[in-house]
């Protein structure tokens, strides 16, 4: 009875076992099943998991876009750079004797704060956080090579670096209102552009990471069989401008120079290829370094900016008459006033004019009166019109760069419309007068102005877009451009007329001056000599014209100077330079008995690797040029500029003589001269300011390497200083 009571209870255990088994195998394998179907475990998929386990993803960095000048130099690109950061986290050291975290906060802040030009106390209060890991805002980014090596040379446990890129701009304030800047989001790491081609041409320019996916193990060692996965990454598209670095110097530099000495409201000069319409320079001030974004302005006022431009403006009308054949220069009028509905319009000498003179006296003297009878008599307002439509001053140029204004031609009263004939009472922008104006030195043919050259994929050299020249109209004949041209060579070579002052010894100079009245908010034109826009629309050589030149200077302060002497300092400085850069031959006697060496000028430097020191210095000399030899060796082994470049006189030549090179006093240098440093080298050049160089941050007779950073600050008050010095010589 006991036995099979036993056996029952074991059969029943035994029972239930099987079924507590069968029910745990039941659910089991519906787990199972559950996890085949969704490949999933509390809402985790089980592949990202794995992924995370065993496989690692390095990113490949891809570099954007560099910009770059119609000879590939650098404009804009991207820099190796490094961020400060310090660790906190005491759990960071596992040797006591080689910490890894800050462990003085004092120390780290007295030694650290001066380097990267911050107060102690601020440091401290960085240092003083309760975050594992900290930086230092913006003090820490874009730290320098040579910056790095200081601060390492330190020891100062737990302060380390993050490899970086940043958004450089070699040239600093260069042609800064077409370039615009780029600059790193915070929040996603990217370098955006945010003004100008870098934010317009962001599609072009912008990269795109890639990465490499392998298999690792437990320890994270890559698998020998891993099966790699790897993503490419895109570079950025360069962009290729028709700027000329060299050419652009020559109008910043200048500017520089106007600046200092007449503190104007505003300044705006462009420099142009007539033949093709290409922007070789664009300037204007107030500017900015895009590497620090001091910026006080965001309009790029060469296509952004619309106002009166006065007797600029004449050009334009006398080629419509010449064309319609109604000018006769020798023809007389009586100058002083001409009577109109409203007030009388009067010649600039206070109405009194000149007395009987001829239309092309007249356009020497920039007669007011002059242009409003051959618009409202000769010409006829409504003819004017065709020919300012003709000329492009009622639509925009389509110039491509970003946030073009249209022109505003007051066409309403009968007095506005020939008042539009010398350049009152209407709003055209430079561009607009650049555009025309190439009708006038490219025998009537109207070319459209464009600053891209073209786009290129740099991984295989393709061209993405390419930008040619293209004719827009022809507004005049070629006869009619030739005989402009001739007239306007008289307004800058007559006695009598308002161009005396752009003269330029070896060339000759067509053009037109402007003295524009400025519109005051409260109604009617602002008084005071120094209250005008000043300006010249020029092209040279006369005959046949390689380059215009347009600047217009706003509101100096003249302190009884002429108006044309600050333009004319800017004018005269670039069209000479350029047209000698150009290696475009003079096409007049000098004036000066040293003309042979004012004609070499413009010469091809030659070659001077493999000579003495002592032999190069001699025969750059007898150029008119100055060599600067750096390093101590018997042979010169580099230069800069390099063989068959055109020079200037007495500009710097860089002669490399060793590997080793101490650094040189730059104190005077122009920007120019440290670039040439920075390029023989290969240094980064940052540069604050503008003028010549006062203050530099790698010490003089420091040896340089390659990839060190060199920043230098820039004023204009030591040209006064040297200029002095010249005087009293």
């Amino acid at each position: 009875m006991k036995l099979t009571e036993k056996n029952t209870n074991m059969n029943r255990g035994a029972a239930f076992l099987s079924l507590l088994f069968a029910l745990l195998f039941f659910t089991i394998f519906i787990r199972f099943f559950y996890i085949q179907a969704t490949g999933s475990v509390h809402g985790e998929a089980l592949a990202a998991k794995a992924e995370e386990l065993y496989e690692s993803q390095r990113t490949i960095e891809a570099e954007r876009g560099k910009i770059l000048d119609n000879k590939g130099e650098v404009i804009a690109e991207d820099k190796a750079s490094y961020k400060l950061v310090a660790i906190l986290d005491d759990k960071m050291t596992t040797n006591p004797k080689k910490p890894q975290h800050v462990v003085d906060i004092q120390e780290t802040a007295q030694k650290l704060a001066p380097l990267i030009e911050m107060k102690v106390s601020k440091v401290e209060e960085i240092l003083s956080k309760d975050l594992d890991q900290v930086e230092f805002g913006a003090a820490g980014r874009d730290i320098s090579h040579t910056m790095k090596e200081e601060i390492a040379k330190l020891e100062l446990p737990g302060i380390s670096f993050i490899r970086d890129t940043q958004r450089f701009y070699p040239n600093g304030l260069f042609a800064s209102h077409l370039i615009g800047y780029a600059q790193k989001q915070e929040d996603t790491g990217e370098t955006v552009g945010m003004m100008g081609l870098e934010k317009t041409l962001e599609k072009y320019l912008q990269e795109e990471d890639g990465y490499v996916k392998y298999e690792k193990d437990h320890y994270n060692w890559k698998l020998p069989n891993s099966n790699d996965e790897i993503i490419a990454p895109t570079n950025g598209k360069d962009v290729y401008l028709t700027i000329d670095q060299k050419i652009q110097t020559f109008l910043e530099d200048s500017m520089n120079q106007v600046v200092d000495e007449f503190s104007p409201e505003k300044i705006i000069g462009v420099v142009a290829d007539p033949k093709t319409g290409k922007i070789l320079a664009m300037a204007q001030r107030p500017s900015f370094d895009p590497n620090i974004r001091n910026i006080t302005s965001y309009t790029n006022d060469v296509i952004s900016y619309a106002f009166e431009p006065g007797s600029t403006m004449k050009i334009f009308t006398l080629a419509a008459a010449i064309e319609e054949g109604v000018y006769n220069g020798n023809a007389m009028f009586q100058s002083g006033s001409y009577d109109v509905e409203g007030p009388d319009i009067n010649d600039h000498n206070s109405g009194r004019g000149w007395g009987p003179i001829t239309y092309n006296e007249g356009v020497q003297r920039s007669s007011n009166v002059a242009f409003s009878i051959i618009a409202d008599k000769l010409l006829g307002v409504d003819r004017l019109y065709q020919y300012l439509n003709k000329f492009g001053f009622t639509s925009k140029t389509g110039i491509d760069l970003p946030n073009e204004a249209t022109s505003k031609i007051n066409y309403n009263m009968h007095r506005d419309k020939v008042t539009t004939a010398f350049g009152q009472a209407s709003a055209v922008t430079p561009i607009q007068q650049i555009q025309a104006a190439t009708a006038i030195a490219n025998n009537g043919k109207m070319m459209k102005p464009y600053a891209i050259e073209k786009i290129v994929n740099p991984d295989d050299d393709t061209v993405v877009k390419e930008t040619k020249p293209k004719a827009v109209g022809q507004p005049i004949s070629e006869k009619t451009a030739k005989e402009v041209l001739d007239i306007l060579e008289t307004v800058v070579s007559s006695e009598k007329g308002t161009g005396k002052s752009f003269r330029i010894e070896g060339y000759k100079v067509a053009g037109k001056t402007g003295t524009a009245q400025i519109y005051s908010p409260s109604g009617g034109y602002l008084s005071g000599n120094d209250n005008h826009v000043f300006s010249f629309l020029g092209m040279a050589p006369k005959d046949d014209p390689e380059l215009i030149v347009y600047v217009a200077v706003q509101k100096p302060k003249l302190e009884g100077k002429a108006g044309s002497v600050p333009v004319s300092m800017i004018f005269n400085t670039v069209m000479k330079n350029s047209l000698q850069y150009l290696q475009i031959d003079p096409t007049e006697e000098m004036e000066s008995a040293d003309k042979s060496k004012t004609v070499e000028e413009g010469i091809k430097l030659p070659t001077l690797v493999g000579m003495k020191p002592t032999d190069a210095e001699h025969q750059l000399e007898e150029l008119g040029l100055e060599p600067i030899i750096l390093g101590n060796g018997q042979e010169i082994i580099a230069q800069y500029p390099e063989v068959e470049t055109p020079i200037i006189v007495n500009e710097k030549v860089l002669l490399q003589t060793s590997e080793n090179v101490k650094m040189p006093n730059m104190t005077g240098w122009s920007k120019r001269d440290v670039m040439k440093l920075g390029n023989l080298i290969d240094l980064s050049v940052k540069s604050e300011g503008s003028g010549y160089v006062t203050k530099q941050s790698i010490k003089k007779d420091s040896v340089l390497k390659k990839g060190d950073v060199l920043s230098v600050t820039l004023k204009t008050t030591i040209v006064k200083k040297q200029t002095e010095e010249k005087e009293e010589d």
